[in-house]
Order: C-alpha cells, then sequence, then structure tokens
C-alpha cells in the first residue's frame, strides 16, 4: 500500500470561470493552478480532463457557493450539479465545501502580493480546498 500524499483537485465553480487549484495531504497546502473557461454555461471538459491526467488527484473539492445567511441560490445548484458530473465522469470521490468569504479572501491574498484580481477564481479555489484540508482527518489521506 502507497503511503504517498493524497492529491486533491479544488473547484470554485461559476457559470463563466471555473478556478481551479491543486493541493495534497502531507503538508495540508495549495496553489492555484488556473481558470478556466466556461463555453455556453458548460464546463470545459477537455481541460478538466487534461488537469486530471496530469495530476493524478485522488479526491476532488467543489465550493457550494452558500449565501451568508445560509440559502441556496442558483449557482449552487449548479455547483452541485457539477460535482455529480465531476464523479460521472472521472470516478473520483467529490466532497462539496462551504465557500462562504472565498472570494473575499482571494481577493484579499491578491493584494497583498500586487498580483491581479483576475487570478482571483484559481486563488478562491486555493481557499477551498486549504479549507477543506484543514478539517480533514490527519491519516495522510482527505
Amino acid at each position: 500500500m502507497s503511503h504517498d500524499p493524497a492529491i486533491a483537485l479544488g473547484f470554485d465553480y461559476g457559470t463563466k470561470r471555473i478556478g481551479v487549484a491543486i493541493g495534497q495531504s502531507l503538508t495540508r497546502s495549495a496553489r492555484p493552478l488556473e481558470t478556466l473557461h466556461a463555453r455556453d454555461n458548460s464546463p470545459d471538459w477537455g481541460a478538466i480532463t487534461r488537469l486530471i491526467r496530469t495530476w493524478q488527484p485522488t479526491s476532488l473539492v467543489v465550493g457550494l457557493p452558500i449565501d451568508m445567511d445560509g440559502s441556496e441560490q442558483d449557482v449552487t445548484v449548479a455547483a452541485r450539479r457539477f460535482s455529480r458530473q465531476l464523479n460521472g465522469r472521472y470516478n473520483l470521490p467529490v466532497y462539496l465545501m462551504d465557500e462562504r468569504l472565498s472570494s473575499i479572501e482571494a481577493s484579499s491574498r491578491l493584494r497583498e502580493q500586487g498580483r491581479p484580481t483576475n487570478d482571483r477564481d484559481a486563488m478562491a479555489a486555493q481557499v477551498i480546498l486549504e479549507s477543506w484540508l484543514d478539517l480533514e482527518p490527519r491519516n495522510g489521506t482527505p
């Protein structure tokens, strides 16, 4: 049995853009990868397949957009559908992570680093993935 660190891809889902980050269980750290552009409200499945083949994650994490009062919105339903599609296409476990305030945190980090805000989607995916890694048991696998 392998004791390699588990790799996870995190997604900040949006109908126009999807931020992607990569993280691993050993260091519980993540970093932004890229922002994918949706076409006709459909994810760029070719790009997602390329990322999964390249990084070979053991888990996928999708940010779940929920309003501050806990209510769901149209994009919440779309993010849930996206997570089911990920699971169906790639046969990997998909976890949903509350993403409240992730975009605000991402914008703050970008300002601190002097980076442009057009990197916000991938940075938000990093924030979502870091939150998920922080919650997972410390047994070496997410």
